[in-house]
């Protein structure tokens, strides 16, 4: 399994980092993808992209993920290529996900049409289409939604198990560790 989180200037770090090295810990092969080979979130944190925008395609993933975070979202949904690559995953079956304020990069892309989904408190109002619920995490077919920092590591589960991988020593470690303070 492969998965690419697409990080573009102001997203969200919390959303984007927590899902490269959760399934990094899960064993799936992810990627650092960027429009530049660094790329700073909305709390001036910088990272490299391991691969760069322009150059991955869909035929390269089984799963793309979208942190949120501003203005990364919006510079996620007016981005071409981001929408192209949304389209011909969703074509194909492959998981789309997107937390946050990422789901308005679904929209654009009209995934949500018909279909289930969460997003950042309020987000839910600029998003015309689809159903609105108001839990951590939906999944609905092929699309993964998610609503904001504090459920980071819930949706990098959720998409880890989309992708046939058992999270279930990760989740239950992750939860020891916040409850004992380890």
């Amino acid at each position: 399994m492969k998965a690419a989180v697409i990080f573009m200037n102001g997203f969200e770090e919390v959303e984007g980092l927590t899902v490269v090295d959760m399934l990094r810990r899960l064993g799936i092969e992810c990627d650092i993808v960027g429009k530049e080979e660094y790329v700073s979130g909305s709390h001036n944190i910088t990272i490299k992209s391991d691969r760069f925008l322009a150059k991955i395609s869909a035929e390269d993933y089984d799963a793309v993920i979208l942190p949120g975070g501003l203005p990364g979202a919006t510079n996620l949904r007016d981005d071409e290529k981001v929408i192209d690559i949304l389209k011909q995953m969703d074509e194909r079956k492959k998981i789309v996900a997107a937390i946050c304020a990422a789901p308005i990069v679904l929209e654009r892309a009209g995934l949500l049409e018909g279909r289930e989904f969460t997003a950042y408190p309020g987000f839910e109002e600029k998003i015309r289409g689809g159903k609105f619920k108001e839990i951590l995490v939906v999944r609905d077919e092929n699309i993964i939604t998610s609503r904001g920092p504090a459920t980071s590591m819930e949706f990098a589960f959720s998409v880890a198990e989309a992708l046939g991988v058992n999270a279930d020593v990760q989740r239950e470690a992750t939860l020891w560790n916040r409850v004992t303070g380890r």
